[in-house]
């Protein structure tokens, strides 16, 4: 995964970051001490289908339909997290393991994914 530079931030306690490959979509928000706030996994050969979202105020939920198994997301995120900050895949890595391992469903939120003006592809 690649690293989308020039992403609009809006708060100096948070940093946006994106990340990504021909498969996934991330969309990180970081405190300014760098724990992770929220996660947006989009995911699928058309990635603006389907996302897997984690918000530390809310826990987990799904935007899009034919939720994809949390394990078969993980061991997916899991081959290319490599490519991540360290910090960044850690965390990310650990949420997806933790929903797979609670084998919770994320509740549905909206039949699809829409971005925020921040993640759209800076021209």
């Amino acid at each position: 995964m690649r690293e989308i530079l020039g992403v609009t931030q809006d708060s100096p306690r948070k940093r946006r970051r994106w990340f990504h490959d021909d498969y996934f979509d991330l969309f990180v928000s970081q405190a300014s001490d760098g724990n992770l706030d929220r996660f947006e996994l989009c995911y699928g050969l058309d990635a603006t289908e389907r996302a897997l979202v984690w918000d530390r105020e809310r826990g987990y939920f799904h935007d899009g339909t034919d939720l994809l198994a949390a394990q078969d997301i993980a061991g997916r995120f899991d081959s290319v997290a490599r490519a991540l900050p360290g910090e960044v895949a850690q965390a990310v890595l650990g949420r997806l393991q933790e929903y797979a391992k609670r084998g919770a469903v994320a509740q549905a939120r909206r039949r699809r994914f829409r971005r925020a003006d921040w993640q759209q592809r800076p021209s």
